[in-house]
This record gives structure tokens, C-alpha cells and sequence, in this order.
């Protein structure tokens, strides 16, 4: 595997071809939840291989959103399946690396520790210091999406959405869980 140019690659089609109007589902995006990844799969002690897939994933994860927003984890397996075999990936591997990105698709389905680890670190920012502004970035993206029309649907939908997550690692758990809670404590305030 050729990891770092794997990477260069990705991420400088993400930079290019990621629309604008994505505000949340951007190059920014994909970075946090590769460092997210980075950091939980350190947590959980995979190994060096295991690792590169996981970053492997997470660099790819929301790579569909350049075709489109709807099933854009079907997307993002057919980029990964047309690129990463010029970057000495291999069928199993890439198969891996899919797994992890679907499991990233809501409702959250993970089949396995890499996969759990990829969707806790898809949300890993539900339970951090930086919630509301990244959460911000996403009501102006559901906004200009017409998936919500207002502040109050908003905070209706994100009280829906936190009551129903769980993080499914227990390095997760244990960094995000409690903060998680207090976020939506102030949400239900609202």
C-alpha cells in the first residue's frame, strides 16, 4: 500500500472537487474524523495495518459528497474502488476499507472494530468542546438543503438524533460520552 500517496491524492480531489455549499461535509470534515480515527484507533490498540485502512477510510468516507449528497457512502466505496488499486491496495483491503465507510451511513451499523471505530469517529464531535460550532456548519448545510427550515426544527431533530446515537467503542465512551450528555441537556433546553 502506498498510504501517503493515497493520501496526497485524496486529499487534494477533496480540496478541488468538494462543492462550496457543503459547509459541513468538507475537507475540513474529513480531517477532524481522520484525526478522530487516528487517535481511537490508538486508543484500541489496532495494529500499524489496521491503521492505514482505518485512515485510509476515513479520508474517503465522505469522498461521494462530490457526486452528490444522496447515498453518498456508495459514492464514496466507488471512488475508493477506482482509485486506491493505483495505489497498491488490494481487493480484500479495499473491501475493508468500504465496510468502514457504510458503517458510517445513519443508522449506524458497524460489524466490526475497525467499522466502530470509523462511525464513533464520524461523530466523534458530538462529544467534544466544539460541538455547537461545528454543529452550526451542518444547520447551514441542512438549511441550503431544505432539510430544515428554521433554528427550532433544528434543535428538534438534534435532540431526536443525540437521544437515539451511541458511541460504540469504549475508547469513544470514555473521551465523548459524559460531554455528549451535557450537549444535550442544553439542546433539550432550547
Amino acid at each position: 500500500m502506498q498510504f501517503q500517496s493515497a493520501k496526497k491524492f485524496i486529499s487534494d480531489k477533496l480540496k478541488r472537487e468538494l462543492p462550496a455549499h457543503f459547509t459541513y461535509h468538507s475537507y475540513d470534515h474529513v480531517m477532524d474524523v481522520y484525526q478522530a480515527a487516528e487517535n481511537l484507533g490508538k486508543l484500541e490498540n489496532i495494529t500499524d495495518d489496521d491503521m492505514q485502512l482505518l485512515l485510509t477510510a476515513a479520508l474517503f468516507h465522505d469522498s461521494g459528497f462530490i457526486e452528490g449528497a444522496t447515498n453518498h457512502e456508495e459514492g464514496s466505496c466507488r471512488i475508493a474502488q477506482l482509485y486506491l488499486p493505483n495505489f497498491d491496495f488490494n481487493t480484500c483491503d479495499i473491501e475493508k476499507i468500504c465496510g468502514m465507510i457504510m458503517a458510517t451511513r445513519l443508522p449506524q451499523t458497524p460489524k466490526n472494530l475497525l467499522e466502530q471505530i470509523l462511525a464513533d469517529a464520524d461523530l466523534d464531535y458530538l462529544g467534544r468542546d466544539d460541538f455547537f460550532k461545528i454543529s452550526d456548519l451542518l444547520y447551514n448545510e441542512f438549511v441550503d438543503a431544505g432539510v430544515v427550515k428554521n433554528i427550532g426544527e433544528w434543535n428538534k431533530l438534534q435532540v431526536l438524533f443525540f437521544e437515539r446515537h451511541h458511541y460504540f467503542t469504549n475508547a469513544a465512551i470514555n473521551l465523548r460520552q459524559d460531554k455528549k450528555q451535557a450537549h444535550l441537556l442544553i439542546l433539550r433546553s432550547k
